[in-house]
């Protein structure tokens, strides 16, 4: 069994849903700007929230967002080559999605765009909350460790959490951060469109 499993990001990787999340967001901060949600980006989206917002995130405030975003999410773009991408790596790869979106409309994202079936796992933040704490729970299931892996990610906050759990990233330029944003989290390597992830892979991973 092949054991060099890629972690998607979704938001920003696969989907281009930027938009519809920020304005989910001003529904209720009316004041936020596009630029201090990004920067909410730059740790775990969670702990930003609950710093912005003076309190922890409950269940109830997911939900409350959820119940507005996913709407907004089956309507956003997929990222032009990105599905080309993608089923060009699971032919030689574990695919897994590892998100601060939930599950259930993740997957149901991909099976509307024929993409699910290339994903072993599909990790939310109905999972866990914490990045770090997924990953854990993939070398755990798995039986790898952090060689084995690589992280694909758009925002400084993944770069610094996949580092926390000994794994390398591959940055993405079409997403949520910019060039100068993501080089703060040290990835191995950038890629400015989706063809360009295959040989940054492949380079990776010594194939």
């Amino acid at each position: 069994m092949n054991r060099q499993i890629i972690l998607f990001d979704f938001d920003g990787v696969i989907v281009d849903s930027f938009e519809g999340a920020y304005e989910v967001n001003r529904s209720f901060e009316p004041s936020l700007t596009r630029e201090e949600m990004k920067r909410r980006f730059e740790g775990n989206i969670n702990e930003s929230w609950a710093e912005a917002n003076g309190r922890p995130l409950t269940d109830e405030d997911e939900k409350y967002f959820f119940d507005r975003y996913v709407p907004a999410l089956m309507k956003s773009p997929i990222f032009r080559g990105i599905l080309e991408c993608i089923k060009n790596l699971a032919e030689n790869y574990i695919l897994m999605v590892v998100s601060s979106s939930i599950s259930s409309p993740i997957r149901k994202y991909l099976e509307n765009r024929n993409a699910a079936q290339y994903f072993t796992e599909i990790m939310g933040n109905d999972i866990h909350r914490s990045k770090v704490e997924k990953i854990k729970m993939i070398f755990e299931k798995y039986g790898v460790g952090p060689e084995d892996c690589l992280s694909i990610t758009d925002t400084l906050g993944d770069l610094r959490e996949a580092e926390k759990a000994g794994v390398e990233s591959i940055a993405v330029a079409w997403g949520f951060h910019d060039k100068e944003t993501l080089s703060r989290g040290n990835p191995i390597a950038l890629a400015n469109k989706p063809e360009e992830l295959i040989e940054k892979v492949s380079q990776f991973f010594g194939q």
